[in-house]
C-alpha cells in the first residue's frame, strides 16, 4: 500500500483527488507526465528530478522523448506556441502557462477554459500511464504497480 503526503497531491478536473504534484515538488512517478524534454537547461534545474525518476524506472531520456512525442502525434498536441513544441511536454501550473494555455485554445477552440483544462488534465493522466507502463523490469514494474493502480 502506498503512503502518499496529501501535501503532495491535487485535486484537478479530469484527474481528480489524487493527481501527483510535480516531480520537481517532491510528487511521485505519475508526476513524469508533467516533465520537460530532457537534454535542455531548465530554470528550476536545481531542483529537477526527472532524470533520477527516470533512472529509477528504467526509461532512457530517449524513450521518455518518443513517449511524449507518440503521445502528441496520437492527440494532436504538437504546438509551435509550447517549448519543446508540444504540449505533452507543459506543466501543471494552476496560474496556468501563457505558452501552453495559448496552445490549448487554440487546439480546442469553442470549449471553455473549464472543459479545456478538464480535457487537458485527462489526457496528462492517460499520459502518465503511458510513461509507467512502458517500464520492462520486473523488479521496477513490481515498485509502480500500485503507482499504475491509482490512475
Amino acid at each position: 500500500m502506498l503512503n502518499i503526503d496529501k501535501d503532495k497531491l491535487r485535486d484537478l478536473p479530469g484527474w481528480e483527488r489524487n493527481a501527483p504534484v510535480p516531480i520537481c515538488m517532491g510528487g511521485d512517478y505519475r508526476a513524469l507526465t508533467f516533465c520537460c524534454k530532457p537534454g535542455f537547461s531548465l530554470t528550476f534545474g536545481f531542483k529537477c528530478r526527472r532524470d533520477e525518476k527516470l533512472l529509477e524506472l528504467g526509461i532512457t531520456p530517449e524513450e521518455f522523448i518518443r513517449i511524449k512525442e507518440e503521445f502528441s502525434k496520437e492527440n494532436d498536441w504538437d504546438s509551435e506556441f509550447t517549448c519543446f513544441g508540444s504540449i505533452s511536454y507543459c506543466c501543471m501550473r494552476s496560474g496556468g502557462c501563457p505558452r501552453r494555455d495559448v496552445a490549448l485554445v487554440e487546439r480546442y477552440s469553442g470549449m471553455t477554459l473549464k472543459e479545456i483544462m478538464k480535457t487537458y488534465f485527462e489526457k496528462k493522466k492517460k499520459l502518465s500511464r503511458k510513461i509507467l507502463e512502458s517500464v520492462r523490469d520486473p523488479e521496477k514494474r513490481e515498485k509502480i504497480k500500485p503507482y499504475l493502480d491509482l490512475l
